[in-house]
């Protein structure tokens, strides 16, 4: 059974009317990034007490803290951002989610990569001995920019901290925007895929579009997922209308746009989900 949420941010800032939206396409889980466009980690402790009872009251659960963390540059200081992998873990348990998005942080531009690698590999390794301690998930997520921008390098992460805390979120859009073949990016990262965000991509009109309509081959995906048992969740993050480096938007009506090619992959495929 696939569970289907959404970064409900993506179509409103206001969280009453993220829920209305979302229950009107029969949605239940959030990826929780921002409400009142302010980001979940920076979020005043009451306002975390008023949106957990707002999701109580309405039935709605987390399929993830949906945490900027590992989203700053390498040379940036790395004790600082240790207190905002705690401030998502702290908010994981007090929501009551297992999982926390993370990422793998920003290379310079015009440098090698590979010279930051055994830095990445340290700030990966600590986040996972922290999650492995509080019985938490950490999904790292590709996306370009971010060390962990191709497969190879994605790979090369997790075999490196090797961590039963540490797995894939695996984001079809952000490979093909870097040029990665899916079906490579698929094949060796598929027996570490926890979670999947649902954003697809036209690298002719350089535009997220609907799941199905770019070359993100979302449906073979799923298909051949859900074919090795996967149960997880397939989170909508559209970036229909806007897609920025630390910010997507969608709006209420292409969100149903989005919502229904999800659903339509779903039920050609014949997939079970809710």
């Amino acid at each position: 059974m696939i569970q289907i949420s959404a970064f409900a941010d993506e179509i409103s800032k206001d969280p009453v009317e993220q829920l209305d939206v979302l229950a009107e396409h029969g949605i239940r889980h959030i990826e929780f990034r921002s409400i009142f466009g302010i980001n979940v980690l920076d979020l005043p402790d009451e306002k975390h007490e008023e949106f957990r009872a707002l999701l109580r009251a309405r039935g709605f659960g987390l399929s993830a803290i949906g945490s900027p963390v590992g989203k700053i540059k390498i040379t940036e200081s790395f004790e600082q951002h240790l207190t905002r992998i705690e401030r998502s873990m702290m908010l994981a348990e007090f929501y009551g989610t297992k999982r926390i998005r993370i990422f793998s942080y920003y290379m310079p531009p015009d440098e090698d990569p590979a010279q930051y690698r055994d830095e990445v590999m340290l700030r990966m390794s600590r986040f996972a001995e922290l999650a492995t301690e509080r019985g938490l998930s950490l999904a790292l997520e590709n996306e370009k920019g971010i060390y962990g921008d191709t497969a190879a390098h994605v790979l090369d992460i997790l075999q490196t901290v090797n961590s039963p805390s540490l797995s894939h979120a695996f984001d079809p859009a952000n490979y093909v925007e870097v040029g990665q073949p899916i079906e490579e990016a698929w094949t060796s990262l598929r027996d570490r895929v926890t979670h999947f965000h649902i954003k697809d991509y036209d690298s002719k009109t350089h535009k997220n579009v609907p799941a199905g309509m770019g070359e993100g081959q979302i449906p073979t995906l799923l298909a051949d997922a859900v074919s090795r048992g996967y149960q997880g969740f397939c989170v909508l993050e559209p970036h229909l209308v806007i897609a920025e480096l630390a910010y997507g938007f969608t709006g209420p009506e292409r969100f149903g746009d989005a919502a229904r090619a999800l659903k339509t992959i779903l039920d050609e495929k014949q997939i079970a989900y809710s």
